[in-house]
């Protein structure tokens, strides 16, 4: 029976790799959260960076589903033991032709010792429609006069309309002939 132990203490380490994983997750961008409940929206996070979620078969939407499906009615979160539920119901769709088991092992084998991105690291923003915002060459008129090729902001030298300090009003004509006169 020494191999059936083995397996055992190989199934609970497994299991604390992936329940710290769903701890990290779970607290992701909530910083009240107990990590002993994950939201839909840390959920389908998790299942996307761990590549549960491949975009063919299994997608946000199959992940959303299975969320629905496993939580508590009325709730908002999954507990890790709903979580395990999910982990089954989507397994199988994630790694077709093989068995439950080894599904399920293949499953938390994306899982274990995961964490969210950006953790700590704070990247530009490229979501949602930020690109088009930053993206110089789109500009136009006065605007993209303040940009080099490279997308660089010039600064104050971008804007033409630089203040004139020698003490003249702006159209006169004789500017710098005060001394010659006098």
């Amino acid at each position: 029976s020494a191999s059936s132990l083995t397996i055992s203490c190989l199934r609970s380490s497994k299991m604390s790799e992936v329940e710290s994983a769903f701890r990290k997750f779970a607290v992701y961008g909530d910083t009240s959260a107990s990590g002993n409940d994950m939201t839909g929206k840390n959920f389908s996070k998790m299942c996307k960076e761990c590549g549960v979620m491949d975009g063919k078969a299994v997608t946000s939407t199959d992940v959303d589903i299975v969320f629905n499906k496993v939580k508590t009615k009325g709730a908002r979160t999954i507990t890790f033991a709903e979580f395990q539920q999910a982990m089954k119901e989507l397994c199988s769709k994630r790694f077709k032709g093989k068995s439950p088991e080894e599904a399920l092992q293949a499953m938390y084998g994306l899982i274990e010792g995961k964490e969210p991105s950006s953790v700590g690291a704070t990247k530009a923003m490229k979501a949602g429609g930020v690109e088009r915002l930053t993206d110089t060459s789109k500009y136009t008129g006065s605007h993209k006069e303040r940009f080099d090729e490279s997308g660089k902001g010039k600064g104050l030298a971008g804007r033409q309309d630089l203040t004139d300090n020698s003490g003249y009003v702006g159209a006169y004509k004789g500017a710098g002939t005060y001394d010659q006169t006098h």
